[in-house]
């Protein structure tokens, strides 16, 4: 079995990377021997690498085996919550100080992203990249720290809610309306629209769970 993809190349972050693209999921149990297999290192940076991840919450322990933390409905409300603040603040920034350039990307971003509507997996990746450039389009650091960790907990969650039905075309449509108002630096409409963005996304997971909870039940 290989790596996810050519990319990271510390134990850390090869971790973290393929609990975020779905290969570890929550639940699913990581073994040093497996992981230092997997990855190619050696068994060393592979118990560093689970132990800062389980000092982050992002792993849990199972009698002596760590496996991959799991979001409980109030932790995702509240990272929600949390989510939606500092999204909108990014968007706010970014149509105060991004660059022309950066700017363009966004829009080449969100163009090149409609063929991906109807193929949530890669939707979701694109996804990914899209916020990060907003993220850094905000120009501030301790802004996309607090991001990136926020991001990192969303993982956890077992599913997208890209893969509901028809939400890959609504997400596009929203992210045109955020690069819109970045483009016409209006930091209230920026703000605004990526707040309702990451609203309707949460809504659209809780119902996700509601109709799982209902096929289980």
């Amino acid at each position: 079995m290989t790596a996810p993809r050519p990319g990271p190349t510390d134990a850390y972050a090869m971790i973290l990377e393929a609990i975020d693209l779905g290969t570890y999921r929550p639940g699913d149990r990581l073994v040093e021997s497996e992981l230092a297999e997997r990855f190619g290192v050696s068994r060393t940076p592979i118990r560093e690498a689970l132990q800062r991840l389980e000092t982050q919450s992002l792993l849990t322990r199972d009698g002596r085996s760590l496996i991959v933390a799991s979001l409980d409905h109030n932790q995702t409300a509240e990272l929600y919550v949390v989510r939606g603040e500092l999204e909108g603040l990014a968007a706010r920034l970014a149509a105060r100080h991004a660059t022309v350039e950066e700017v363009r990307v966004l829009r080449d971003m969100v163009e090149a992203d409609n063929d991906l509507r109807d193929d949530p997996a890669a939707l979701a990746r694109a996804n990914r990249r899209f916020h990060r450039q907003i993220h850094l389009a905000s120009h501030n650091r301790y802004l996309v720290q607090q991001l990136d960790l926020v991001h990192r907990s969303m993982a956890l969650m077992a599913t997208s809610s890209l893969a509901v039905e028809g939400r890959g075309h609504i997400a596009q449509a929203e992210h045109d309306k955020i690069v819109r108002m970045i483009e016409q630096r209006d930091e209230d409409g920026a703000d605004e629209a990526l707040r309702l963005h990451i609203s309707v996304a949460f809504t659209t997971r809780l119902k996700q769970e509601a109709a799982r909870r209902e096929e289980e039940g």
